[in-house]
């Protein structure tokens, strides 16, 4: 029997009763994605996708991202990214991001599965950006009212640097580019408003001083950081995670090395039902 959960009250549930791999009705899809509406992150446990199922859960729900501009992907699948780490290769996802936030339209969602996870440790934080805008006071909401941030792509510097040193670093930021995004944006399903900047990503608020930049961005930092705005996921091997990107930022814990965390994501760049509603 189809069945969610809430884990937190803000963030979160868990969803059973469904395999994601078999063909899924109308009614069912309706229902994972008025889920991830709600909770804004959803977890699947037991789910053993094979690559075709994953790339057909997500064509259901947007627009499949042809492929990650900086990580390698599943072999035959340019569009699925894997996520691969040990004591030989550590992550650079261990920090408060939005995915592609450097892009002019960042993605809507993302689709995660957990192929093979360490026992202990390993888990994923997802924060409700929308939640941490809530409990801002009002004079915060009005400052932070119409301002703008420049986003380029940040800490995958440190990626472009190990390959090819400055140059590969310059090259990259020529190909990739920078966007420009409110601070505060509001999200197009609900109308709520959330906070859209991150660490990885932003770089500074456009028409201010650094000093005034650094000090407002490093207060948000540390505000969408508390505890009461996350739900936190323990893995196990073939659970799956999708979240809302627009309106979400997730934070991979990297405590299990030298173990091995073995990973493969899916990236939505548009939500079909809002284009239908527009």
């Amino acid at each position: 029997m189809f069945k969610i959960e809430a884990i937190t009250p803000l963030i979160g549930a868990e969803i059973s009763g469904v395999s994601l791999n078999k063909d899924l009705s109308s009614e069912t899809l309706e229902k994972i994605y008025n889920a991830l509406i709600k909770h804004q992150v959803i977890f699947f446990r037991e789910q053993n996708l094979t690559p075709e199922s994953h790339l057909k859960l997500a064509n259901c729900l947007g627009d499949i991202d042809p492929g990650h501009p900086v990580y390698p992907h599943v072999e035959g699948f340019q569009s699925i990214t894997l996520l691969k780490n040990d004591g030989n290769s550590r992550p650079d996802t261990n920090d408060w991001h939005k995915d592609l936030t450097f892009k002019s339209k960042p993605p809507f969602a993302s689709i995660l599965h957990g192929v093979s996870v360490p026992k202990v440790g390993g888990d994923t934080l997802w924060a409700s950006m929308s939640a941490a805008y809530d409990s801002l006071t009002d004079g915060w909401k009005e400052d932070l009212e119409g301002l703008e941030a420049i986003h380029d792509m940040g800490t995958f510097r440190n990626d472009f640097y190990r390959e090819g040193g400055i140059n590969s670093v310059n090259s990259a930021l020529k190909e990739v580019g920078s966007a420009t995004h409110k601070v505060v944006e509001t999200y197009p399903i609900s109308g709520l408003k959330y906070i859209n900047v991150n660490q990885a990503f932003t770089r500074n608020i456009i028409n201010e001083s650094q000093g005034l930049s650094d000090h407002r961005l490093q207060f948000l930092y540390q505000h969408l950081a508390k505890p009461e705005f996350q739900v936190r996921f323990h893995w196990k091997n073939n659970s799956v995670a999708i979240w809302d990107n627009r309106i979400t930022q997730h934070y991979a814990v990297c405590d299990y090395l030298p173990n091995s965390r073995h990973m493969q994501r899916i990236t939505l760049v548009n939500d079909k039902r809002e284009k239908k509603s527009n």
